[in-house]
């Protein structure tokens, strides 16, 4: 840490340090109990356990846009991005976590982690064939080094899974890709109205779109479910939804989006092990190198 830095910018970078940690260590954590709930009870489907992560996570989201739209001085968003809002709720926040819950059914929790990691890796790529930006000779032996990890640890994986491990693993890929989109699409929209205002509208949003999915899918009753399910879902709206959202903006203020997403990198390591001492996942030699090659890759792009 710079010497010249003052005790408040001093204390103010350590805020946002463990605040970026924190947020990192919730999302790792959502895998985690995803696979936990599919194991408490076999009638839960990834529709209905999104569902409830979702009703338990809207009230704090609306509470948060109501204060903000109290407090702030910001002017009023205009129609284009109220609708660039939606668009981006739905493709992030819903979309995106669907494929990763359908993903979940059938693949390992650090498997999971280690595809949906390479959403940088995405952004990348899309922003060279929509916005015409070359990709450096740095950051293409990146994307190489961090697509080598993904398959290394994609095929030890094939030789033990199920069957169905080929589906979910495309639906996580299919979930990174998207969320690579909603990416590129939300920082023009954090700078304009603001990260917190951002954050509750697009969840707002999908929370009310996964909520209306589940009613077309099951009615406007949720099944009983085991006990277990309800306690896994508020802790993964709470710990695993609303706060790290808000830890990751907050941090990401202070300390900047390139601290950040070296930070950041701790995910799946944080994902890997929780899987070993909570599911029971194996570790391999295997694994930690191809989630080694996934993080060296993704921290060079990240940080270009």
């Amino acid at each position: 840490m710079p010497s010249n830095q003052s005790p408040a910018e001093q204390r103010n970078q350590m805020t946002g340090f463990a605040l970026v940690l924190l947020g990192a260590f919730g999302f790792s954590a959502k895998a985690i109990l995803i696979k936990l709930a599919y194991a408490a009870d076999v009638q839960i489907d990834a529709i209905t356990l999104m569902a409830l992560r979702m009703l338990f996570s809207l009230p704090f989201f609306l509470v948060v846009a109501f204060w903000n739209n109290a407090a702030s001085v910001a002017a009023p968003m205009t129609g284009r991005q109220w609708l660039l809002a939606i668009a981006l709720g739905l493709t992030g926040y819903y979309i995106a976590s669907y494929l990763d819950f359908l993903g979940l059914q059938t693949i390992s929790a650090g498997l999971e982690r280690v595809i949906l990691f390479l959403y940088p890796t995405f952004v990348v790529l899309l922003s060279a064939l929509f916005h015409k930006r070359k990709i450096s000779l740095r950051v293409g032996l990146a994307l190489i080094l961090s697509y080598a990890g993904m398959l290394l640890v994609f095929m030890e994986q094939l030789s033990l899974a199920s069957a169905n491990i080929l589906l979910g693993s495309a639906l996580v890929l299919a979930s990174a890709v998207t969320f690579a989109i909603f990416t590129m699409g939300s920082g023009v929209m954090t700078h304009s109205i603001g990260s917190t205002r951002f954050t509750a509208y697009t969840m707002t949003v999908a929370s009310m779109a996964t909520l209306a999915h589940f009613g077309l899918r099951h009615g406007t009753e949720i099944k009983h479910l085991s006990t277990g399910v309800y306690v896994l879902a508020l802790i993964m709206a709470v710990f695993s939804t609303v706060l790290p959202s808000f830890f990751m903006n907050a941090g990401i203020r202070r300390i900047g989006a390139s601290s950040a997403s070296i930070i950041s990198t701790t995910g799946p390591i944080a994902t890997l092990a929780l899987a070993f001492f909570i599911l029971d996942e194996a570790i391999t030699g295997t694994q930690l190198a191809g989630t080694f090659l996934v993080l060296a890759g993704v921290y060079v792009v990240s940080k270009k």
